[in-house]
């Protein structure tokens, strides 16, 4: 008798107990996986803006010359003239590059000259940068084996280089702005299922940030084999293209944290209610 019921208390003692374990382990649950996607739209949104602010600045590539200030004054203003002409193909601007200090972006490309850079004036060491965009056709242009020679042929690799590394950091902040408005229906539908839909968006992203950098390590190196670097001048990848570098590993984060968080609430969801029901 004693038996049966120390047996019937236990039982109760664990019956009005299941409830409060149940809903802790609910909102430990809940606590984790809303830490993990703040941490991912935090992780999202500082990529977007080192993507966005790489896109805008000008410093993809930096080309750095001993006398700047003495090359231009050799060549007087022509330099600049050509350098701003509508009709500088790819050889002249870039010459202009090495010999001015130059930095070049996605869309403008910049020189560093004397303000005063008459024929007639002393070279000066009061400088100034001066910068002309690149065209929406210059960004379609055909890229020539001989640079600047219209006659060598087109020269595919370099063409399409080109234009993905203008297309590519455009299709990625597309589709991070998607999958941000994917992961705002989610929180109007009270839904972490639809995260993993945003973590794949940003997956996809990363990879056309990744191919951005790669498009243009790869467009910058062929180009110098076409014109090699003056003895004097010396080049290497700026911040802007460093900003680029960081955001695709930020968005490969926060895709993994979305996939994760959603993927594994549905799995811990799924067996949470099996065992309610048992």
């Amino acid at each position: 008798m004693n038996g049966t019921v120390r047996a019937e208390g236990k039982f109760a003692f664990h019956a009005l107990r299941w409830p409060q374990d149940t809903n802790n382990a609910g909102a430990m649950m809940d606590n984790r996986f809303a830490t993990a996607l703040v941490i991912a739209c935090v992780l999202s949104l500082i990529s977007t803006i080192y993507l966005a602010a790489s896109i805008g600045t000008d410093f993809w590539y930096e080309y750095h010359t001993l006398s700047p200030a003495e090359n231009v004054s050799e060549a007087g203003r022509s330099i600049w003239e050509e350098f701003v002409s509508k009709d500088a193909d790819e050889k002249t601007y870039t010459d202009a590059l090495f010999r001015c200090n130059g930095t070049v972006g996605l869309w403008r490309r910049c020189i560093t000259v004397p303000k005063n850079s008459h024929w007639y004036s002393p070279p000066e060491t009061d400088m100034t940068t001066n910068c002309i965009s690149f065209s929406l056709s210059d960004q379609f242009v055909e890229k020539y084996i001989e640079p600047g020679n219209h006659n060598s042929g087109t020269d595919l690799n370099r063409t399409y280089l080109w234009r993905l590394q203008f297309l590519l950091p455009f299709v990625s902040i597309g589709l991070m702005c998607f999958g941000a408005l994917i992961g705002l229906c989610a929180c109007a539908c009270r839904s972490l299922y639809p995260a993993i839909a945003t973590g794949v968006l940003h997956f996809l992203a990363g990879l056309c940030t990744l191919g951005l950098v790669g498009c243009y390590v790869a467009g910058i190196e062929l180009l110098h084999r076409k014109l090699p670097l003056p003895e004097d001048v010396r080049g290497e990848f700026g911040w802007s293209f460093c900003l680029a570098c960081v955001s695709a590993p930020l968005q490969f984060m926060a895709a993994a944290l979305f996939i994760w968080a959603a993927r594994t609430n549905r799995k811990e969801f799924t067996l949470l209610k099996a065992y309610r029901v048992a």
